[in-house]
């Protein structure tokens, strides 16, 4: 969640910027190897006050598992999607989950060779039944 404010005088923005960067800060290192150096779950000043998160983002590097049957998907999905990215997703029906193939096609751009989208579909719905 990101919060944005005016501030009231320049003197508040100075004060502002300084809290974000403050915030900044302490987030972007938790995205590198790095430790994040502790920071103050709220921040506040100049009427603002900012409140630390802690985010997990999906694996960038996960695969889709089942082997062969994952190569379709592994093959087309990942150049734009983590694979966490669409394990999360709730489970669909197949009529859904073709559209969102298809979509992914037609609207988007995808490279996805039209003989890859069963396999795909079949991956996705079958990933879906197991849970």
């Amino acid at each position: 969640m990101v919060l944005l404010a005016r501030p009231l005088s320049r003197r508040a923005a100075v004060a502002g910027a300084c809290l974000l960067s403050l915030v900044g800060a302490a987030v972007r290192p938790s995205l590198a190897a790095e430790p994040a150096p502790s920071a103050p779950s709220i921040v506040s000043g100049a009427g603002v006050t900012l409140h630390s998160l802690n985010v997990e983002f999906p694996d960038p590097g996960r695969m889709f598992p089942g082997d062969s049957k994952a190569d379709a998907i592994n093959n087309n999905c990942l150049a734009c999607h983590s694979a966490g990215m669409v394990l999360t997703q709730p489970a669909l029906s197949r009529a859904e989950w073709q559209s969102e193939v298809e979509k992914m096609r037609s609207t988007y751009k995808a490279p996805v060779e039209e003989s890859d989208v069963p396999a795909i579909v079949d991956y996705l719905v079958a990933l879906k039944d197991r849970k």
